[in-house]
């Protein structure tokens, strides 16, 4: 039987617990070899000493599968780099990037510190746009080489970065972000046959419990078909796109939209806004949305 997955090979980041531990085994199930990121850190990203890929990886090669650990801090620019060299230089190359990697810092806007808001948009933004920016640059030269990979990104945003959530403004910032590179990274990197998506899972993780009721939430496990279904050839038509998975629930996450809207002819004056916004606002959103393939 041929897996979905079969001789393509994959970076889970943040893939020691939860969510991320739950990517990387439905991808080694699926066939995938898989480079295991974690930097082992707690909830809040300080660091803890443990090595929780290595767990991983033991349960991936113990049922047949290939994995090797990878503790690179994604954020950092050249480890980030090391990590899809490790990937190239184990396995032969790289196909699939599933940017998972982050941590919280609840926090009301006004009691928010700044060294709270770097950690959080460093770990979430830039851990996710430094291991893409080297992925692409492989990818990219593979292309231009005439070796063109059927190659997937598969991002983590939020509904918090969607909706919005109170008490995370940090978090929420850097998954709204998150989203909006997903949708710019699919329009430049098309050419090199790669898609790439974002996911806004929900699920009763290390991240979720204690900040929210978890009783009824999906398990972490629950979410990962989806990215293996993402992570294979058969998904080369879907690009650009944010998908909430709630359990058995998936949505099409349409983003900002064009709504409504009052061209006045000339330069507006101050007291003419109010009720023409109020107006528009009224009469509520249109149907198309700005962005997404």
């Amino acid at each position: 039987m041929t897996l979905l997955l079969d001789g393509r090979v994959a970076i889970v980041t943040g893939a020691g617990r939860g969510i991320g531990r739950a990517h990387a085994l439905e991808l080694a199930r699926h066939g995938a070899a898989v480079v295991v990121n974690d930097y082992g850190v707690s909830l809040a990203g300080e660091g803890t000493g443990e090595t929780p890929a290595e767990s991983v990886v033991a349960e991936i090669t113990a049922s047949g599968g290939r994995a090797v650990v990878n503790t690179a801090d994604v954020a950092d620019f050249a480890q980030a780099e090391a990590m899809v060299r490790q990937a190239i230089d184990t396995f032969g190359g790289l196909d699939i990037l599933v940017n998972n990697a982050g941590f919280v810092r609840d926090r009301m806007l006004v009691n928010t510190s700044e060294e709270e808001w770097d950690a959080v948009i460093r770990v979430h933004l830039k851990g996710h746009f430094a291991p893409l920016r080297h992925a692409g640059a492989y990818w990219r030269a593979e292309a231009k080489e005439g070796r063109q990979r059927a190659a997937r990104v598969i991002n983590t945003s939020s509904g918090a970065g969607l909706q919005g959530s109170v008490g995370q403004a940090t978090y929420s910032a850097a998954k709204a972000g998150i989203a909006g590179l997903t949708l710019v990274a699919a329009q430049e990197m098309g050419r090199y046959g790669v898609t790439v998506n974002a996911i806004a899972p929900v699920a009763r993780t290390r991240m979720t419990e204690g900040a929210f009721d978890t009783s009824e939430m999906a398990l972490p496990e629950d979410n990962s078909p989806i990215v293996a279904w993402l992570a294979s050839e058969e998904a080369g038509d879907v690009t650009g796109r944010v998908i909430e998975i709630d359990g058995s629930q998936l949505t099409v996450e349409l983003g900002w939209r064009h709504g409504p809207a009052h061209d006045l002819g000339r330069r507006w004056e101050a007291a003419e806004v109010g009720p023409a916004l109020r107006g528009l606002l009224a009469q509520g959103p249109a149907p198309e949305p700005v962005y997404g393939a």
